[in-house]
């Protein structure tokens, strides 16, 4: 027997070739795929989202809601779809947009928007590399022209630089449209580099197109200071009385709690003083065909809250690297789609409501697991909904 999955070059998305290698791997592994083998999507439309098609992983999914939003980009009422296997996720979240619905909605706001690539130059010495600087500066206008030859939707808004020793990284920032945008940056940047390299910059050594500056699928510092993908802030001030009746606790005790988290995530050196954003952003990313490595970087963050003169509370969540798409890579399969359009985020121009989406979900999960945490509900509730052993 082969040890090479059956393909196909002329027709590898179909039911047929999606069967062959669902026998293959029974026969090579002696399991079964009778659920992996049910599905409703239509490999023909596939290319470009997978490679050996072989059958479909069912991902459980629920709907929380409504959460009310008033943002630049939606202002109402949306049920929010969260695909997961965790007992008790949904629950949570639902509980924090009860609670904020009630307290008038929550406040987006998306404050900045860039998504990078950072080539390196290395040059024979550190004024080499000093001069490159300077002329890539003075040549801006001819690298951004350059560089948007290669797309429609991305815009070359600037370029920061980063010196060390004789080795200059040059952090490239495109806006991309309703695209999460990484592949397109990627190939705007190089078709810049390219230009770049054939003015023969003086003293350079090497050249790359990335060496780990812009951090692509993983937290870094640079990237929580000066944004990737979508900065978006939300907010809401919560009534004291309402507090008391939906979490069961008050003002003073949640921001007590919260600056104990704040001490806990200094020591700790976390990448985030909440408590879990990247429960909320990975079960909107499931469901709405995202992707879902990009939660190493969309779920850091920053939590801030304030007790006010009258006994509400102010609390907001920042997420300085949100990285979403409404149009593109997994977002026009069938059930993600669905699920987008359920939102009204789908399609060209509906990104950025996407993002402001997202960013009240997480402070629904924030304020629900603190008020669980400080009022003694958080064991209770995953007994009762996360369990599913006797």
């Amino acid at each position: 027997m082969s040890n090479k999955l059956p393909r196909d070059r002329d027709n590898d998305y179909s039911e047929d070739m999606a069967g062959k290698r669902r026998a293959f791997i029974t026969g090579a592994t002696g399991v079964a795929l009778e659920h992996v083998g049910h599905y409703s999507v239509d490999p023909a439309v596939l290319p470009g989202n997978i490679e050996n098609f072989s059958g479909v992983v069912q991902v459980p999914l629920g709907f929380a809601g409504p959460l009310r939003v008033n943002g630049e980009h939606i202002d109402g009422e949306v049920f929010v779809p969260m695909a997961t296997s965790e007992g008790t996720l949904v629950a949570s979240y639902n509980r924090g947009m009860r609670l904020t619905r009630e307290a008038g909605g929550i406040t987006t706001t998306v404050i900045d928007d860039a998504m990078q690539r950072a080539p390196i130059f290395v040059f024979e010495n550190a004024r080499y590399a000093r001069d490159f600087g300077e002329w890539v500066s003075a040549h801006m206008a001819d690298i951004r022209a350059v560089a948007e030859e290669t797309t429609r939707s991305g815009k070359l808004r600037d370029i920061e630089q980063y010196a060390q020793g004789k080795m200059r990284w040059l952090r490239f920032n495109y806006t991309t449209g309703d695209a999460a945008g990484q592949n397109m940056v990627s190939k705007a940047t190089r078709h810049a580099c390219q230009w770049i390299l054939a003015q023969q910059p003086p003293g350079l050594a090497h050249h790359s197109l990335a060496a780990n500056f812009d951090t692509d699928k993983k937290h870094s510092t640079v990237n929580s200071l000066r944004t990737r993908g979508k900065r978006v802030v939300a907010e809401v001030t919560l009534p004291q009385a309402l507090i008391r009746d939906v979490m069961h606790t008050d003002a003073q005790t949640l921001h007590y709690q919260r600056q104990l988290s704040n001490m806990g995530a200094m020591m700790a050196n976390s990448v985030n003083n909440g408590s879990h954003f990247a429960n909320g952003i990975t079960a909107v990313f499931i469901a709405c065909g995202q992707d879902v490595a990009n939660v190493a970087e969309s779920a850091s963050g920053f939590v801030h809250g304030e007790v006010l003169d009258n006994g509400d509370y102010y609390f907001s969540i920042t997420i300085p690297s949100l990285i979403v798409a409404s149009y593109g890579g997994g977002t026009g399969l069938p059930s993600q789609r669905e699920c987008l359009e359920v939102m009204g985020c789908y399609g060209t121009g509906k990104v950025k409501r996407l993002a402001e989406i997202i960013a009240a979900v997480v402070l629904c999960g924030e304020l629900s697991l603190s008020a669980a945490i400080v009022s003694d509900q958080w064991v209770s509730s995953h007994d009762q909904y996360g369990r599913n052993r006797p």
